[in-house]
């Protein structure tokens, strides 16, 4: 199979989700995507948890002890089909409002659907 740039461009997400096809996921299925975010203080990683769940967002919290300097994590759940735009575009906005919170994107992961 021959990879269309177009629909899996050549950076971090264009590679997961082409790695991702070529093991055999059905990227047309709708699924969670877990997008993860990391907070330096307890507070500020409640706060936009909650700003999260006010927005009808999906979301768990707990703490993170693989970097001390942002020891706390906010897990965003957002049903989804994974295609480049949708990953791309969700990861954006998470960035644009997490920095108003010291926060920050930390990647993404989702279920293996299909073969």
């Amino acid at each position: 199979m021959t990879r269309d740039v177009a629909l899996y461009p050549e950076d971090e997400n264009g590679d997961v989700l082409w790695n991702m096809l070529q093991d055999g996921d059905d990227l047309t299925i709708p699924r969670e995507v877990d997008f993860a975010l990391i907070f330096p203080t307890e507070d500020v990683a409640i706060a936009f948890a909650v700003h999260l769940l006010r927005n009808e967002q999906k979301v768990s919290f707990s703490a993170y002890e693989e970097n001390e300097d942002f020891p706390w994590q906010v897990v965003v759940h957002p049903l989804m089909i994974p295609t480049y735009q949708n990953i791309a575009g969700f990861e954006g906005l998470l960035v644009s409002e997490a920095v108003s919170y010291s926060g920050k994107v930390d990647g993404w992961g989702c279920m293996s659907q299909g073969d």
